[in-house]
């Protein structure tokens, strides 16, 4: 789930520990197959060490080594014939999205997608329809919180923000970003190359904020969906 897991506070109050679970697996489920497709498409984890670790995080939160396993056959049955593909639109209340997949068929994926849209009022449109009002960026998740030294050493580097435990550079540099942390001894929960928009919508409803979430946990239950990007912001009532 990408660029909005600050909002797991809010999720959280509205979910259950079986819907968690199910997100733990989806989210190990994204880490295999992102660790796969960088690879080229190795899916030997004994020659691939980021499936490796992929795997080994899928582990900790308990997925059953058959959900592994099928993951892996799936691929190889599905990668001569999979394309990659991005899709743009409005969720509710003019959220911005965007959505990149990878399929083997284009006509399946876009009519699940527009069934999404439409069950939450919202609506798919052309390309370009929304990519304006993002920028790509490298998002890098941490572990812990940094200290004020090592940030004030990242923003020598090149970070372009840092908030709490979460990293932003330029997309060219978040690779060596990365590596640079891990020298400096800091734990990478996750590392992504992410759609930031530039001037989210800002809601001031938790209710609003958990049906934009809802639909974005539908869309990243479809298999051929690798990533969900919402333009929004939550901003507490005063």
């Amino acid at each position: 789930m990408s660029g909005h897991s600050k909002w797991a506070n809010i999720k959280n109050r509205k979910g259950a520990q079986d819907k968690k679970r199910s997100e733990a697996f989806t989210r190990a489920s994204k880490n295999i197959m992102t660790a796969i497709r960088e690879s080229g498409g190795n899916s030997n984890p004994e020659s691939n060490i980021g499936l490796r670790e992929a795997i080994e995080k899928a582990r900790e939160v308990n997925m059953p080594k058959e959900n592994i396993e099928r993951l892996l056959l799936r691929f190889e049955e599905r990668k001569n014939n999979l394309v990659g593909g991005v899709f743009e639109g409005f969720g509710p209340y003019g959220v911005p999205v965007i959505i990149e997949v990878e399929t083997d068929n284009k006509n399946r994926i876009l009519g699940e997608i527009k069934l999404i849209f439409r069950n939450y009022e919202g609506s798919l449109g052309e390309s370009g329809s929304v990519a304006f009002m993002f920028r790509r960026v490298g998002e890098i998740e941490l572990e812990t919180k940094l200290d004020e030294e090592t940030e004030l050493k990242l923003i020598d580097e090149g970070v372009k923000d840092i908030k709490d435990n979460l990293v932003v550079t330029e997309m060219a540099d978040c690779k060596r970003i990365g590596e640079k942390i891990k020298l400096m001894g800091g734990e990478i929960k996750h590392l992504e190359l992410v759609y930031q928009c530039l001037n989210p919508v800002l809601l001031d409803d938790e209710t609003k904020v958990g049906k934009i979430l809802d639909m974005i946990d539908e869309l990243e239950e479809n298999d051929d969906v690798i990533n969900v990007f919402a333009g929004f912001d939550y901003v507490e009532k005063n």
